[in-house]
């Protein structure tokens, strides 16, 4: 074929399709977070969408705008039922898009939200969502600025799903994997696993002595206090989907370092605990809503814990582990040394198993 100027020309060929993986289909799995999650990422998604802001691994987008630096994410909640004790899914909506931006070390500005609403959900529901919203908005400081809605047939939608969309100003410097550095401690900002647990628990109908409430709860206070107190925060990431493993094992294989924690040092509630333990449920790979890890110079652990106790929702916090100093084989990974003083690999979570929790 011939161009406007009478030269031959190729005709560019079509892009390569990535490789579907291993399933032929979407599965429960790779709403999971976890290691089916990853592979619907890494052979679909990234190939297909690669650059270097999504090539960052974040939990959001890092982005210069006029000179400022601005952090950008975006969310979609499917939590049923929506309703569950400690939140539900307007309030996890808000928290989940805010503490995205609070772990890129952003300070939350503004909102959006897509509503996708079954024919048929009474406007009661809708209204106390809305409110919940309202008020997570207001306490987390953001402003939902622009919105969509749209409505599907009865039976289709499930009740109600929610997209959210923010923009956060970035104050104190990035933070990522990247700035990791051998020796880091690795802080936990408070117990694990309660917003899993929660949500099983009232969907299937369990009961137990005491109410397991979920964490839901914004994290933007927290993080801006540690920032704002000058410590050398490094990396930061939220436990939600996956839990603290896969969070971790993310961490270190982009780092390309070795994490060691200590199971000792995980701090779970007592009921929690048991309700995982009959169930066959590993509390590092059950879904939190208000709880981080922060990697930072060892040194500067004690003030952070003194921070975090200011909060509520982290007054728990505390180290639980580090980033190996030592050329280790096996980068890449995370250790744990068990109660019994026997380390084991921690992997990320395989499968789905809480399907609908955030």
């Amino acid at each position: 074929m011939d161009n406007e100027n009478g030269n031959s020309a190729v005709t560019p060929l079509p892009a390569c399709p990535a490789p579907i993986g291993r399933h032929g289909s979407i599965q429960m799995a790779h709403g999971g977070g976890g290691r089916v999650s990853q592979e619907l990422l890494e052979s679909l998604f990234r190939p297909a969408f690669a650059n270097p802001v999504l090539d960052e691994r974040h939990d959001g987008a890092f982005l210069t705008v006029g000179g400022e630096q601005l952090a950008f994410t975006t969310d979609s909640h499917v939590v049923s039922p929506l309703f569950f004790p400690g939140g539900d899914i307007g309030k996890l909506a808000v928290c989940g898009t805010v503490n995205d931006l609070a772990m890129c070390g952003a300070r939350p500005l503004w909102l959006s939200a897509g509503f996708i609403l079954e024919e048929g959900l009474p406007l009661e529901t809708l209204s106390r969502v809305v409110e919940s919203m309202r008020v997570a908005a207001a306490e987390a400081g953001v402003q939902l600025v622009t919105g969509d809605t749209k409505v599907v047939d009865r039976g289709k939608g499930d009740g109600l799903y929610i997209n959210t969309a923010g923009i956060g100003r970035i104050e104190h410097g990035v933070s990522g994997p990247a700035h990791i550095r051998p020796g880091d401690a690795i802080l936990l900002s408070g117990d694990l696993a309660r917003h899993g647990i929660a949500v099983m628990a009232l969907r299937e109908g369990l009961a137990f002595e005491g109410e397991i409430r979920s964490d839901c709860a914004s994290l933007s206070g927290p993080v801006l206090a540690l920032l704002e107190a000058g410590l050398e925060i490094h990396c930061l990431r939220d436990l939600t989907r996956g839990g603290l493993a896969t969070a971790l094992v993310e961490i270190a294989a982009t780092a390309d370092v070795v994490c060691r924690i200590e199971e000792n040092l995980i701090p779970v509630e007592e009921t929690v605990r048991g309700v995982c333990e009959i169930l066959g449920l590993d509390p590092l790979h059950v879904a939190n809503e208000g709880c981080f890890i922060a990697f930072l110079p060892a040194e500067q652990t004690a003030d952070a814990v003194k921070i975090l106790a200011r909060f509520d929702g982290t007054s728990g916090a505390r180290v639980i582990g580090s980033v190996a100093s030592e050329a280790a084989k096996g980068r890449g990974n995370v250790v744990m040394e068990s109660a019994i003083g026997v380390d084991r690999p921690v992997d990320m979570l395989s499968g789905e198993q809480l399907p609908r929790i955030c």
